[in-house]
Formats: structure tokens, sequence, C-alpha cells
């Protein structure tokens, strides 16, 4: 099912087992992604992008970062008969290893497609999309066995209505799935706390500190995580720059853990990444801090490149971000050495990472990237055809 080469989650299988870590569920898009735009163009007017690149987006973010990981992964998507549902489809399925056997092909349904500009760190969208031929409840119908399923609460579709289209998710949650939820933004600015009801089906709640604040009218983000943690197992709030604070009120503790500091190209789908990273933690059983200190780093890898499901990292990625801190610590100052006490818990993990673990892919509809400087797949005394396990090539920065 998977060409991954690194299964963090190894020691935790038996036969019996789900045979899914993660299921979801959602529309996926073609991200068209423009990078190292001088301006926005004006009516009338044309202009040169430094870069650009393509790859699935949407919920193909998260499964792509979940998959990334290491985690068995299944996606439930309508996909189009066009070329760029023949896109998306190979590319989650041949090259990222997402299960794809919930998911459905239409006829003659026009593939959802986003075109994303970025100018000076921050991104203007235009998108064009239908709605799914079938909902998703109806695509999926019993949902495969996962160990969790992850899902945006919405109080137009709540999941303990039996008519909504989520209520896959409860489903799973009855065969042993651990829900994890996040929240979008509401642009009614309504932001009815009726929403919160649904945490009493799910296990952990990952909202931002704006949203967090808005539905609790809490004052400040740990004010907002505490009115949370009355109502879910595991409530965590994310803060940007500022970091990460969770409780876990299974077993009691509370923690807070600043973002490793970096220089964030491109937010876009960071809070997958995020997501990713915690829901891989709890998985695996980590305590809370290191939960949170492995998702602010899979989150930070991921802004300092442009474009959604390009930058998810992987765990060659972070085996190389941790050789590197680790190396330096003693020469790096302060602030080194503080990271790698912090993230000193990866010496138990990176070395069983293998040589040739997944990195970030660049995956374009023109095969290549063109969103930095050609870069090579092949690393010192390695042949040319190393195979299937190859790591992908990264995404580049301007």
């Amino acid at each position: 099912m998977s060409n991954q080469v690194y299964d963090p989650l190894a020691a935790e299988r038996t036969p019996e087992g789900p045979q899914f870590d993660v299921f979801l569920a959602g529309t996926v898009f073609l991200d068209i992604v423009f990078t190292g735009l001088p301006a926005m163009p004006a009516a009338g007017t044309e202009i040169w992008a430094e870069g650009m690149g393509s790859c699935p987006g949407g919920i193909a973010n998260l499964a792509i970062a979940t998959s990334r990981l290491g985690l068995r992964t299944s996606l439930a998507a309508a996909f189009g008969d066009d070329d760029y549902g023949d896109f998306c489809w190979r590319t989650l399925e041949e090259q990222e290893s997402v299960d794809l056997s919930r998911s459905r092909r239409f006829e003659h349904w026009h593939s959802p497609v986003t075109v994303s500009m970025a100018v000076d760190r921050d991104r203007s969208m235009v998108t064009h999309g239908h709605p799914s031929p079938l909902p998703a409840s109806e695509m999926i119908g019993k949902p495969p066995q996962s160990k969790a399923v992850i899902v945006t609460l919405s109080t137009d579709d709540p999941l303990d209505s039996p008519d909504s289209p989520c209520n896959w998710a409860e489903l799973a949650r009855r065969d042993g799935s651990l829900i994890f939820a996040d929240v979008g933004w509401d642009p009614s600015g309504a932001w009815s706390a009726s929403l919160l009801d649904q945490l009493a089906l799910c296990h952990a709640f990952m909202p931002n500190a704006v949203e967090a604040m808005a539905y609790t009218g809490a004052d400040t983000p740990r004010d907002a995580l505490y009115a949370i943690a009355d109502k879910v197992p595991v409530a965590v709030v994310t803060d940007g720059a500022n970091g990460a604070m969770a409780i876990d009120s299974v077993n009691g503790e509370e923690a807070f853990v600043p973002a490793p500091r970096v220089t964030a190209l491109d937010p876009t789908g960071a809070g997958d990444v995020f997501g990713a990273g915690f829901v891989l933690g709890t998985l695996s059983r980590w305590p809370l801090s290191d939960r949170l200190a492995f998702a602010q780093l899979c989150a930070a890898l991921a802004v300092q490149q442009f474009g959604g499901s390009l930058a998810a990292p992987g765990w060659g990625d972070i085996a190389d971000w941790w050789h590197e801190v680790r190396d330096s610590a003693d020469h790096s100052g302060a602030y080194g050495n503080s990271l790698a006490r912090r993230y000193a818990f990866l010496d138990k993990l990176v070395p069983a990472v293998p040589v040739g673990a997944v990195r970030r892919a660049a995956a374009t509809i023109a095969r290549y990237a063109d969103v930095g400087p050609k870069v090579s797949t092949t690393r010192p005394n390695q042949p040319e055809d190393e195979g299937p396990d190859t790591p992908r090539v990264p995404a580049q920065k301007e």
C-alpha cells in the first residue's frame, strides 16, 4: 500500500490493528502557486512571477502532511475526469502513498482549481469549483478502520447529525477512531459557541488563537485554552510565531512550547502540517510537550517553503534539521543550546530514520518545480537509479 521507507508507528502495530492510521475526507483542489511577484497585477496589466509550482491542495495538504510523516493515510474525495483530476490523483496515490480506495472519479465534473499569488510574505487566491456530485457520507459509506480521523467543525454540518455530510466521522468514532478537530474562519462573524458542543465527540481540538478566543469569548489565548479544556480531552491552541499551548486532561499534563525561530515565507498549509505532527505524537504516546514541540517543528519547516502541500516535511527533512541543530549546539549560542535541549527526544527517533527517508517534493504538472534552482536528487556516493525510495526533490524557497 505504501512506498514509505520509515514507519514511526512500527512498534505500535499489531496484526489485528486498524488498516489505516488516519482517514480523511474533503475537497481536493489543483493549486497553482505563483511566487516572487513584485506586486499584484493592476487591471489591464501583466506581470511576471519569479517562480511557480503546482500541487494538490485543499484536504490534500493534510493527507500529504500525514503520509510524509509515515502515517498510513486514506482519503475520500471527489476527482474530476479531466487532466487536473488525473494529476492530483496520480500525485496523491503514486508519489505521496495516499490510499484513494474511498475516493471516486466523476465524469464531466470540473476539478476545483485555486491560483495563489504570493507577494511580500502574503498571498491572494482565486478559486473555481463546483459542489461534489456526492456528499462525503454517501461516497464513504462505512469508513475504513483507522486510528484517527481529522475533521473541520462546522455549525452547518455538525458531526452528530445523521443527515450531515460529516456523520462519517461519528461512524468512525464508534468504530474506535480518535477524532482530531480543527475549525475554519467564520466569515459571518457569528462565531457561534454552539459549535463547541461537537467537542463532546472529539479527542482533540486544535484551533488557532484567533479562532479559540472568538468561539469561547476569552480575552487571551490561554484563557481560551482553559475554556476549551473543559469540553474536550485534549485542547490545543496555536499562536503562530508565539508558539502553542495545550492541556491533556486525560493525564493532567499542561504544556507551552515556543515556535522555532524561522524566516516564514508562506504560511499556506502550516496548520495542516502542525495537526499531522500532533496526531503522530499522540498515536506514538509521546508526552504532551514533545507532541507540541514536534508539531511546531513540522510547521516551522513548512513555512520556510512556498506552497501548501509542496512544503510539508518528511522524516528526511526532520533528520537533516536535527543533525544540524545537534551538531552546532556547542557553538550556536544560548538559543541553539536551548533548541538542542528542547528537541533532544529526536535523538531516539532520528537514528532509526533510513538514508532514503522521504523528503519534501516539488510536484508539478511539468514534472519539475520552477520555484528555485534545479536540485539534484542524488546524494554523494549514491547511484542515480536508487529506486522508489529515492528522496523527493526538495521544494526550494525563492
